[in-house]
């Protein structure tokens, strides 16, 4: 099962207001619906995938309005041969709609009603109701966060990112072919949007999953940072040594002044070893303490020297 419809059965599972309710209706109704004429009767033809989510929206439209509804199942004629469920109200239509704020006596509405999205708490329910209708998510298992809200009504879709956005979600809004698409790309406003439509138990799966990915790259990055430092540091003591080399090559070696020879027989003596490992050894044997710069002033100063008998690689 995809997490997409994990969060969807969360949703319908999840009791809510009666005013909330109706947000949610309206809200798959008005994305996932058409209203059709068959003999001389207007009717409410809602096509739905998901036979969990039908038997909800069976459920909820009878309870409210009292109405006959037809069932009737379908192959979807693709690749997968999905069944499809089609839900059709053959009474009160207009009055449904009207109802959930879809129509007007000047015709269907491209946008939420105002009245239905009012409260914060209906505005919550109408955004679950979008999320059934058309909504889908990424697995959090997957590396790229992403979840959507699409419909083929460019009004309506920019009223749905309205509505996420004034939950500060920033959401964004794109055409895909013929649909217009409202997406959430950052993990934690996705994980919000789910806490938001009641999908906890589903919020704290994504949530779990997230925090251990980042962790798991946060260790890898940590792994890429180590590894990146002991390269340097084993490059930068070969240099110092083809520098001491060069020098004692030259019988310069035994010229130089006694703290750098002091910093180039310890180089010698651990060829592997970083700075603050060295640090520590001069300490050990000299009794006295050498800053990290300090240190790194007189490799350079040894390097300057070789540099001007020949090429240090």
């Amino acid at each position: 099962m995809s997490f997409s419809v994990e969060v969807k059965r969360e949703i319908i599972t999840t009791p809510s207001a009666p005013c909330c309710q109706r947000a949610e209706l309206s809200a798959f109704l008005h994305i996932n619906s058409n209203l059709v004429i068959s003999n001389r009767t207007m009717n409410i033809k809602i096509e739905i995938e998901n036979a969990t989510i039908a038997k909800h929206l069976f459920s909820a439209l009878k309870d409210r309005y009292r109405v006959d509804i037809d069932l009737s199942v379908e192959k979807k004629q693709n690749l997968r041969k999905n069944n499809v469920y089609i839900l059709t109200v053959k009474e009160k239509a207009i009055e449904i709609l009207e109802d959930l704020g879809i129509y007007t006596s000047k015709g269907m509405r491209h946008t939420p009603s105002a009245v239905i999205t009012l409260k914060d708490c209906c505005a919550k329910s109408y955004l679950s109701g979008a999320f059934l209708a058309s909504g889908s998510i990424n697995a959090p298992t997957t590396p790229n966060y992403h979840l959507e809200i699409s419909s083929q009504d460019e009004e309506l879709s920019e009223s749905i990112l309205e509505l996420v956005n004034r939950f500060d979600l920033e959401a964004k809004m794109i055409q895909r072919r013929n649909r217009f698409v409202v997406y959430i790309k950052a993990a934690d406003k996705i994980a919000d949007f789910l806490r938001l439509i009641k999908a906890y138990n589903n919020t704290m799966t994504f949530e779990d999953e997230r925090i251990q990915r980042d962790f798991r790259n946060s260790l890898t990055r940590l792994d890429n940072v180590g590894v990146a430092n002991e390269v340097k540091s084993i490059k930068a003591g070969s240099a110092q040594l083809d520098a001491i080399y060069l020098l004692i090559e030259h019988n310069r070696y035994n010229h130089l002044e006694d703290r750098l020879m002091r910093v180039g027989d310890l180089r010698m003596n651990n060829p592997e070893a970083s700075l603050n490992e060295l640090l520590e050894i001069y300490e050990e044997e000299h009794g006295e303490t050498l800053s990290k710069s300090g240190l790194q002033h007189r490799f350079k100063k040894i390097m300057d020297l070789a540099s001007k008998i020949g090429d240090i690689k």
